[in-house]
């Protein structure tokens, strides 16, 4: 495994597992299979209403806690400082650890400014060992920046091959934020497969289009936290160690982007 060092001094795994849309049994198995082929970052969110499973896997893995990189998101019933307070503990709870190692909140709300404050007194009081955002464009996350103590370590969006957020990336850097990616490999948006570029590099290392895209992906610095169900693209997707992009290669990836986002949900976060 690779990983980042956030603006805490923390080591982030650059590859993690997204836990949306998972529920039940299945959210657990899925996190234990995970766990157990080499996953320390699990990403899971208040949203997802799957906080206990991801838990529950956690508890019964043979990993130890210190091991893992545990992150989760406030949503918008923590809509005031008090309320954010008492959802961090919530989620304490439901994930059944004494601390997060990254909390973010889950998109722009218009108290996202107490939400944050709260936050930052969660992290100085050692409940979550590094705070940031999600789906936050430029200027709300400039708002935040403005009105906080603590530099958002990282910034969790849309990035994916067609949309790989370049100039954004590069601000964000300057001010110490790291980019995490969901969707990285556009949700099956897009046939990987049919794009000929791709297929060609997939091809010259033995590695499959969607590893290809990771590669490119955390070559730039990028975390990545793909969803998938099935025990063999969870391999796949934490297979990414063994190869390196090229110059040219990391070029030609660079060519296909369509900056613009797949996900009409996003238009105005982007």
């Amino acid at each position: 495994m690779e990983y980042l060092t956030l603006n805490t001094g923390a080591k982030m795994p650059i590859v993690g597992l997204g836990t949306w849309n998972l529920s039940g049994q299945e959210c657990v198995d899925t996190v234990s299979k995970a766990i157990d082929n080499g996953y320390q970052l699990i990403d899971t969110a208040q949203m997802y209403d799957n906080e206990r499973e991801v838990g529950f896997a956690i508890a019964n893995s043979k990993m130890n806690r210190e091991s893992l990189f545990i992150t989760t998101k406030l949503d918008s019933r923590s809509n005031s400082y008090q309320k954010a307070k008492d959802r961090i503990n919530q989620s304490l709870s439901n994930l059944n650890v004494d601390y997060l190692d990254l909390l973010l909140i889950h998109e722009p709300y218009s108290s996202d400014v107490e939400i944050y404050r709260a936050m930052e007194e969660a992290l100085k009081e050692g409940k979550i060992k590094a705070i940031g955002l999600s789906n936050y464009n430029k200027n709300n996350y400039q708002r935040i920046l403005e009105n906080c103590k603590i530099i958002p370590a990282v910034n969790q969006i849309e990035s994916h091959l067609f949309f790989q957020r370049q100039s954004f990336q590069n601000f964000l850097s300057t001010q110490g934020t790291l980019i995490q990616a969901w969707s990285p490999l556009s949700q099956n948006k897009v046939d990987l497969t049919k794009i000929s570029e791709i297929s060609s590099i997939a091809d010259h290392y033995s590695k499959t289009p969607a590893q290809v895209v990771l590669r490119f992906m955390i070559q730039r610095g990028i975390s990545v936290i793909p969803k998938t169900r099935r025990e063999e693209r969870l391999i796949e997707n934490i297979s990414l160690f063994d190869f390196e992009l090229s110059k040219s290669e990391m070029e030609t990836l660079f060519q296909l982007d369509k900056d613009e986002t797949l996900f009409k949900w996003t238009i105005g976060l982007n």
